[in-house]
């Protein structure tokens, strides 16, 4: 399989538990040590995948390592409660669920190395 179609299919797949695990946890479904099992077992899941720093990026993935950044920077209280914050990551879920069409332009998401 080609590298970017690798890489694409890991972001879709992942795309949508990443919005799963986060309206659980802000519902309280979900604690906060599960979504950073999510964050681990997603990093760990990653380095499988053939991806070469030089391949491009799409709109997408940009979008989904931006949030797998913030759910792991921010703490529990600050992802729950910092409505700002939770507005910017539900304005991002909103894009990788295809509920909203145009990409959030402040999204610099890159992929781990």
């Amino acid at each position: 399989m080609h590298p970017y179609r690798q890489i694409e299919q890991f972001v879709n797949q992942k795309s949508q538990q990443l919005c799963f695990y986060m309206n659980a946890f802000w519902l309280g479904e979900l604690p906060h040590q599960e979504l950073q099992y999510y964050f681990w077992d997603t990093l760990e899941e990653w380095s499988l995948v053939n991806a070469s720093p030089l391949l491009p990026y799409s709109h997408k993935e940009r979008v989904f390592w931006h949030i797998m950044y913030q759910i792991h920077f921010w703490s529990e209280l600050e992802l729950h409660d910092n409505v700002c914050l939770r507005d910017e990551l539900l304005t991002c879920l909103n894009y990788l669920s295809d509920e909203v069409k145009s990409c959030p332009f402040d999204c610099v998401g890159v992929r781990p190395h």
